[in-house]
């Protein structure tokens, strides 16, 4: 009747945890109640729950139960050994006697605690060990299969609630970041279109007046020169406030049903001239399957020109741009990867960002238009690069049919 009655104890206990586990979106409730739950099925002293912090190489505290503001108050446990023999065994480990064994790194104070044995139970994700829950006990003990068997089960169930908690706190940051990338780009927006207003004017100005004057001038010397420098620099000037206006207008895509393979060779047609000049041989591999989908021809089509102006300016001269289509389940997939110099790992996660750029002439604005582009028509648009190598630039664009 006692062994019964003990099975049902061990149950309800598990079911409470399990319970928390999935339901609970506080880890301190979840992990306060394994370290209480564990100390009554097996009657022990106390308990604590110690999770690895993967910069310090230490077991920091997250949950006790049982035990005094002075014991607990001796700090992180240093992990190298405890982490690698708990890796090397992956089970319960039991310590009879606290003040011989080396996992004990604070040996006089376990014994004016009144504490004789312990239990060390791994916390493992995905055989990773992340922390471990340690049970105290006032004097030697003895454990049936069945307690280290539901002790084992109550440290898995605790693990899950670490993975859950780590991945809600990552979806968390994630979130956060993009609320603040978000705002940053619409006050970008707005204050690009101010600027952008104001400065557009006297530009007019000085190219009317820059081009009249170059008119009038002998065809050789210096003035001549200096005023072709002037127009030349007032023209990139005009190109950058209308890429700041098409930056903070965010047009919604006009759609129609047109091919992307269609897109692709108009924008490489605008290129030609330029690929010819500086020996960039162009190979396509273009999917003959991929159907006719919803898009704005025109922006799609200042996509890839950003893009292969981009991969043109990063091998210079002499290399190669690979163009490739295909159809994957829900998406048409256009890949663009050069030869080029290749895109520093530091970079990589600013690239999208306006006003980001690593050339010396960049504006910084095209892959933010595109950027936007893509996400107007619920796509995505990645990246990956290898110093030295070249980069490759991928767009995916949904199967949308005509409504």
């Amino acid at each position: 009747m006692d062994q019964l009655a003990g099975v049902e104890a061990f149950y309800r206990i598990f079911r409470d945890i399990s319970t928390s586990v999935h339901t609970s979106s506080d880890i301190k409730e979840v992990l306060d109640l394994v370290v209480r739950k564990s100390t009554e099925v097996v009657n022990a002293k106390g308990a604590v729950l110690r999770i690895l912090n993967l910069d310090t190489n230490e077991l920091e505290l997250s949950a006790a139960c049982g035990l005094s503001e002075r014991y607990l108050s001796k700090g992180h446990v240093s992990s190298g050994k405890i982490i690698t023999e708990l890796c090397r065994l992956n089970k319960v480990i039991i310590v009879d006697d606290v003040q011989t064994s080396p996992r004990v790194q604070y040996p006089r104070e376990a014994r004016d605690e009144g504490i004789k044995s312990m239990l060390d139970l791994p916390l493992t994700i995905r055989d990773h060990v992340v922390g471990i829950i340690r049970v105290f006990f006032m004097e030697h003990r003895r454990f049936t299969e069945e307690q280290l068997d539901f002790l084992t089960g109550i440290a898995e169930q605790c693990s899950l609630a670490i993975d859950k908690a780590r991945l809600i706190e990552n979806q968390r940051y994630r979130y956060h970041q993009l609320a603040i990338q978000t705002e940053k780009l619409s006050a970008l927006g707005r204050m690009a279109a101010g600027v952008a207003h104001e400065v557009n004017n006297p530009l007019a100005g000085i190219l009317l007046y820059s081009t009249n004057l170059v008119k009038k001038v002998p065809r050789e010397g210096p003035l001549r020169e200096g005023l072709q420098i002037i127009i030349s620099e007032t023209m990139r000037c005009k190109q950058i406030i209308q890429d700041l206006l098409e930056f903070s207008r965010d047009k919604p895509p006009e759609k129609v049903m047109a091919s992307v393979n269609q897109m692709i060779e108009k924008a490489l047609a605008i290129l030609e001239n330029e690929f010819h000049l500086k020996h960039i041989l162009i190979q396509k591999d273009l999917s003959r399957e991929i159907p006719d989908i919803l898009l704005d021809g025109g922006q799609i089509q200042q996509v890839l020109v950003n893009l292969l102006i981009n991969a043109s300016e990063s091998i210079g001269d002499h290399g190669t741009i690979t163009i490739r289509s295909r159809t994957e389940p829900e998406w048409v997939r256009v890949e663009i990867e050069d030869t080029g110099c290749g895109i520093a790992p530091e970079h990589m996660a600013k690239i999208f960002e306006p006003f980001f750029s690593t050339k010396t002439k960049g504006t910084g604005l095209g892959l933010a238009v595109s950027f936007g582009i893509i996400q107007n028509h619920q796509g995505n648009i990645g990246a990956t690069s290898q110093m030295g190598k070249g980069s490759c630039f991928t767009v995916d664009l949904p199967i949308i049919a005509n409504p």
